[in-house]
């Protein structure tokens, strides 16, 4: 049986960082899979998971759960019986619902092969300050499945979130356990917790997505001789959009950051090629974080997502300018 968790968190809370982390400490005497899902559907989160030594399955553009759980049991069984890890790691989106998913990993047909353990949910705690998130129906679901709460970001906190935070926590702590991180640092340990949180979710609200004709397994990449391409996507008041460019392209370095930085958007999050190597932009609202290696990744994919409609095309503009090749 591979043990399983489940590790959820809403838009930039850092549910990669976090996996990033566990992956860089894991046994070195262990195989470790890596489910991962994405809202948009260029895979960034799959980019930036690619070099971690994980077994990895992507499942783009919208929720994992949607089509009566179809992708996700088609990327589960490939990991789980070709694999065969001994841990598996499942990434929603930031805009999953965990009860569906629940649901499929502890349906009878994956008793003999999930050994379920804790649900960890990763929060920045200033988004219970926004009344946005803090109304969203998935944002509260995800806090209500997880056995284990990571109030992540505490390097980023200030007195009225950490006081949100313990007032939240009086009220909706029930027993279960918090954990405070910075840059997703958490330890291996929580991983094998039980599940505790054992009582019936509610019915998550309907939800829809705008997702292509076909899809597959994995992201978006470029047909032969094509030098980009755009993906936009929609769906629970969120909209996203993608580019993909091929690996011949480059990026002027610092006109690309201030590109991210002052993109009139909530969530940027890419992995593109600069003259220095590569470029890890991640970006919730005004919090920027970069990361540079003299390394280049096989090609280069940026994605914005917003909680408002926007004119992709004077964006696209100005990151096309940006290409150095």
């Amino acid at each position: 049986m591979t043990k399983t968790n489940l590790i959820t968190g809403f838009l930039g809370s850092g549910k990669t960082t976090s996996i990033l982390h566990l992956l860089a400490h894991k046994p070195a005497d262990e195989k470790w899979a890596v489910l991962v899902n994405e809202f948009g559907e260029v895979g960034i989160d799959g980019a930036l998971l690619a070099d971690s030594g994980a077994l990895l399955k992507e499942i783009p553009g919208g929720c994992m759960c949607c089509v009566n759980g179809l992708p996700m049991q088609v990327g589960l069984n490939t990991l789980l019986r070709q694999g065969k890890p001994d841990r598996l790691l499942i990434e929603p989106t930031g805009l999953g619902h965990p009860k569906q998913i629940l649901d499929i990993l502890t349906a009878p047909v994956y008793e003999p092969w999930i050994d379920l353990r804790a649900t960890l949910c990763v929060l920045d705690p200033r988004q219970l300050l926004d009344d946005k998130v803090l109304n969203n129906q998935n944002f509260r679901d995800q806090l209500a499945a997880a056995d284990i709460v990571i109030a992540n970001k505490q390097d980023r906190e200030t007195p009225e979130s950490q006081q949100t935070l313990e007032n939240w926590w009086a009220q909706n702590g029930e027993g279960r356990e918090l954990h405070h991180a910075t840059q997703g640092a958490i330890s291996l340990s929580l991983l094998d917790a039980p599940r505790q949180n054992l009582a019936p979710l509610p019915e998550s609200t309907e939800h829809s997505h705008s997702h292509a004709v076909t899809r597959g397994l994995a992201a978006l990449s470029l047909p032969e001789h094509q030098r980009w391409r755009r993906s936009t996507n929609s769906g629970q008041g969120y909209h996203a959009c993608g580019w993909i460019f091929d690996a011949d392209t480059r990026f002027d370095t610092i006109g690309l950051l201030e590109w991210a930085r002052l993109a009139p958007v909530t969530r940027v999050k890419g992995v593109l090629r600069i003259p220095e190597g590569l470029v890890r932009i991640n970006r919730q609202g005004q919090d920027l974080h970069i990361e540079t290696q003299n390394v280049a990744p096989p090609d280069s994919r940026i994605e914005l997502i917003n909680d408002a409609d926007v004119d992709w095309n004077p964006l696209q503009a100005a990151l096309l300018r940006l290409r150095l090749d």
